[in-house]
């Protein structure tokens, strides 16, 4: 039995990095850069009900900042790790209304900083703190449309279908 529950969360796993790094492929003209809606990030609320979904958004991203974010090592690194340190915060909050505000938050903040650096010539000496307040807020409300216009619906539909589901059974 215990087999088939480690079978089902890697295959979890796998489906949710699959998921997402083709969303973000194949919508990656709207999903980088200072103004971005990034689809993908739809699923950043799915921590909320598996916790298989916290690697899976991790290895997505990574993916698909690898095959073709133009902020190169930066956002490779730190972008990914933003998803899954995002990942990890939304799989411990409480209030489904809550879900989207941790990849709301950690992208805003720290794309917001990785766009601002990247085009400000890499350099802390002279970093532009305008820039990089305009690139949070437009990160930010990027995130926002994406994880409570999408994201919180799809969360509503996979609790009821989840429910629906136990129900039958």
């Amino acid at each position: 039995m215990q087999r088939r529950i480690w079978v089902k969360r890697i295959t979890m796993t796998a489906m949710i990095a699959a998921a997402y790094a083709t969303l973000t492929l194949a919508l990656a003209p709207i999903g980088y850069g200072a103004i971005q809606f990034r689809v993908s990030e739809a699923l950043t609320v799915l921590p909320f009900i598996f916790p298989e979904a916290i690697i899976g958004l991790f290895i997505g991203c990574l993916t698909s900042n690898i095959i073709y974010s133009p902020f190169a090592v930066l956002d490779i690194i730190f972008g990914s790790l933003a998803t899954l340190g995002a990942a990890f915060w939304t799989s411990r909050i409480k209030n489904r209304y809550l879900a989207p505000l941790p990849p709301i938050i950690i992208n805003a903040l720290v794309i917001g900083f990785v766009i601002t650096y990247s085009e400000a010539g890499k350099t802390f000496v002279d970093f532009p703190l305008t820039a990089f307040y305009v690139n949070m807020a437009t990160v930010g409300l990027g995130q926002t449309v994406v994880c409570y216009g999408l994201g919180l619906p799809l969360l509503m539909a996979m609790k009821e279908f989840l429910k629906n589901k136990h129900n039958k059974i």
